[in-house]
């Protein structure tokens, strides 16, 4: 039988990843299940010049506890999570690695994420985070695309 108790959720704040929670949020209630939401930010965003040759700032604690917060409320309020147990995660690095590494440390049992289906130039550009979790997950994973 399969026991999906912990299920991670990437959350990179566009429409497929948002229905990507929806999707978490019902699955957790069903299942009794715990969320674990990550955004990562990319930190290859950082650190390098810009076309505009200024550098972006890293952001402060104080904006990374906001974003934990605000992910929460998002899936209690709008994706139809309450009484789910839910925990937020914001980190810096790749985010693949971070995605990969949250799903081995938590124990997930299941990911959910958007993909944004991009094909052509912009696959070959861009690349996949979904494609690369799916190849690489430790657990199965689900895939939303927009609506």
């Amino acid at each position: 039988m399969v026991n999906i108790k912990r299920i991670l959720c990437p959350v990179d704040y566009s429409v497929s990843s948002s229905e990507a929670m929806k999707y978490a949020a019902h699955i957790a209630g069903e299942e009794g299940a715990k969320v674990y939401l990550i955004h990562v930010i990319d930190v290859r965003s950082y650190g390098h010049e810009s076309p505009l040759d200024l550098e972006m700032p890293k952001p402060s604690q104080e904006n990374v506890d906001r974003m934990k917060k605000e992910l929460v409320e998002d899936l209690f309020q709008e994706k139809g999570g309450k009484g789910v147990e839910v925990e937020a995660m914001v980190v810096m690095g790749k985010p693949v690695e971070e995605i990969l590494k949250a799903a081995k440390e938590q124990k997930i049992d299941m990911i959910v994420m958007g993909t944004h289906g991009r094909t052509g130039i912009p696959h070959v550009i861009v690349g996949s985070v979904a494609e690369n979790v799916i190849r690489k997950a430790p657990c199965p994973v689900l895939t939303v695309r927009q609506p």
